[in-house]
């Protein structure tokens, strides 16, 4: 499945023109809005897009058309953003999921475990083919409305070639399983068409139409000659890849949604079953690779995705968060580059379908992580919840398959098989399948801020970096102490050392002091920033700041303290209004604006900065001075 979660795309109608929406959803459910907020149905009676109304009140609510068009002005007292039910939403999704299911599992599985749970040992449902010679074949379809500009030779080339790189794609789908497998899965596709379907393009988007794509697109492959048992590479009766590729854009509606889902049909001796649709685009220069490896990432090593739907609203969990956004091709990170450039797929995925050998960090030293080592996993395991809960390390520096990602260094995950990237409250029951520990701590992804930041990964760290008392911390999800201590990262390159084990002496009191005397510049944004750099081990425990600012008014200063990660805390804004002279001592004992620095790393640059925000009489910074006591 293909998340789009608040982008704003063209959508065709058969009347009136293209127009602009910003959608939210996938192929399962999704909704879509004007760009001022009003929701919008297509109008199938109509051809157009036309504000939405709700039938009835309550959970079981759905939209209807207003039979107004969104080109003129929306109903008057129509609330913005509206949404159907949550009981309607739910079973639209649970209905859709269960036809990806096969009939002898349907009584066995949970809908909701289908989302992003993997209820096979952390994968989806259904036969796992991930090593060994696999042929899919590619059936190119267009419309009568539509022709294809796009040739055979140029998708095979997309799809198969060992050193594509046209338009700016990393590789081929085939290079890039091979790249992340190291060798063992070696996948490559039979592409057949352009073959003519009978409806126009955007019949296919219509609800009224829903599931005609797929069994037309495969009749037109039989009449066409096609040799489906070809396709059979373990001889289980059962073909293993079929993609259908449509001509035009990508239309996120219905059939034409690219997904990946289950289709029985039997033809000859095989029969069809999994399947992937995406588009082709306008030409050549449209092809990319991400949402194709997305989407087999699906159907041949049954991967879930590890993004948070949100449109489901799970009980207990009513809002969406961004998964492990752009580190790893099934989460966001297919559509890095505009797709031309995804990411790997993270090692969390790799170790599930057995691509990787374990390296155990638990045995404190110095480890390396290697860039582009896709065959290893950093693993350090729970040790009484073996191969369920554990933590992962990896080296994303930005290079390679991870050139276009936001951070660069170290990343630190937290696994659990059981657990489901629609839940991001860290809760004991209420947990991720695959969290990224953000160094920064602002669980940004968790929050769905973004799909990644600068500061996610762990950069270089003299002293301790994660741990049980840092922020984040390296506990088990029921907030016991893991043990899990990673200290002295290096800076990211193709090899990145790190150690484990703990590191200082817990306890330890590291003093530093300054007395600059210096003048604070009046009404300037860059203000006054001083240094006092602190040596020594370990993660802060309790923090002290003393101050020692003259000055005529402390209503016009701000004052924040900055730790060598980044990190920083507030701990005077423009308050005090025609006090003279900030003279204070601040501890870090809660409730507390040193709050933010417990759990970072102590060693390095502590950054005092003092702003001005009027001209006035100028202020002096006299001295300052940090007491911090250590934890490891």
């Amino acid at each position: 499945m293909s998340g789009i979660f608040g982008d704003t795309l063209t959508f065709a109608q058969e009347e009136g023109g293209d127009v602009r929406l910003v959608a939210f959803g996938d192929d399962k459910y999704a909704r879509y809005e004007t760009l001022d907020g009003y929701s919008v149905v297509y109008d199938e009676d109509r051809g157009l897009y036309c504000f939405a109304e709700t039938d009835s009140g309550g959970a079981g609510r759905r939209f209807v058309s207003s039979g107004i068009p969104m080109s003129r002005s929306a109903p008057e007292g129509l609330p913005r953003h509206l949404r159907e039910g949550q009981i309607y939403r739910r079973d639209v999704v649970k209905e859709r999921l269960m036809e990806t299911v096969s009939e002898e599992d349907r009584a066995t599985i949970d809908p909701d475990t289908l989302l992003t749970f993997g209820p096979n040992k952390g994968l989806l449902p259904g036969f796992v083919l991930s090593e060994g010679d696999v042929q899919g074949l590619t059936i190119l379809v267009d419309f009568p409305d539509r022709p294809s500009q796009v040739t055979v030779d140029e998708v095979s080339a997309l799809l198969n070639s060992p050193n594509f790189a046209e338009n700016g794609n990393t590789c081929s789908v085939k290079e890039f399983f091979r790249t992340m497998s190291t060798g063992r899965l070696r996948f490559s596709n039979t592409v057949v068409g352009p073959l003519r379907l009978s409806r126009p393009r955007l019949a296919y988007a219509h609800k009224a139409n829903r599931g005609r794509l797929v069994p037309e697109a495969l009749q037109a492959a039989l009449d066409a000659g096609v040799d489906f048992s070809r396709f059979d590479s373990l001889g289980r009766g059962v073909v293993d890849s079929i993609c259908i590729m449509y001509a035009g854009p990508t239309v996120f509606m219905e059939d034409l949604w690219p997904h990946n889902s289950r289709f029985v049909a039997p033809i000859g001796d095989v029969r069809t079953e999994l399947y992937t649709v995406t588009s082709i685009g306008d030409s050549a220069a449209d092809l990319s690779i991400g949402t194709f490896c997305h989407e087999s990432g699906h159907l041949l090593c049954r991967w879930p995705d590890l993004y948070d739907y949100g449109t489901a609203e799970r009980e207990g969990d009513d809002f969406s968060s961004a998964g492990l956004g752009n580190y790893c091709a099934m989460a966001a990170g297919n559509n890095l580059g505009d797709g031309f450039l995804p990411s790997a797929v993270c090692v969390y995925l790799r170790r599930l379908v057995h691509w990787t050998h374990d390296v155990d960090i638990s045995v404190p030293g110095v480890h390396e992580a290697r860039q582009g080592q896709y065959d290893e996993a950093l693993i350090y395991q729970h040790p009484q919840r073996k191969n369920i809960e554990y933590y992962l390390v990896e080296n994303r520096t930005r290079t390679g398959f991870d050139t276009e990602l936001t951070s660069s260094g170290l990343a630190v995950y937290h696994c659990d098989i059981t657990g489901s990237n629609e839940f991001q409250n860290g809760t004991p029951v209420g947990h991720y399948q695959c969290a990224l520990l953000q160094a920064d701590g602002h669980l940004d992804l968790e929050t769905n801020r973004n799909q990644g930041d600068g500061s996610d990964l762990f950069g270089p760290t003299l002293g301790t970096a994660v741990s049980h008392s840092s922020r984040p911390a390296s506990l088990w999800w029921d907030g016991t102490e893991s043990g899990l201590t990673i200290s002295g990262i290096s800076a990211p390159g193709p090899v990145l050392t790190f150690r484990t084990g703990e590191q200082g002496v817990a306890g330890t009191l590291v003093r530093g002091d300054s007395a600059p005397g210096a003048l604070i510049p009046e009404d300037d944004a860059g203000g006054l920033t001083d240094v006092i750099t602190l040596q020594g081990q370990g993660t802060v425990q309790d923090l002290t700041v003393t101050l020692d600012i003259e000055h005529p008014r402390i209503g016009d200063l701000r004052v924040v303290l900055m730790a060598p990660s980044g990190r920083r805390a507030v701990i005077h804004n423009r308050t005090g209004g025609n006090t003279k002279n900030l003279r204070v001592t601040l501890d870090s004992q809660p409730p507390s604006l040193l709050a933010p620095l417990i759990g970072d790393s102590v060693p390095g640059s502590w950054k005092l900065k003092i702003t001005d925000a009027v001209v006035s009489k100028a202020g002096v910074l006299n001295e300052w001075s940090l007491a911090v006591r250590t934890g490891t």
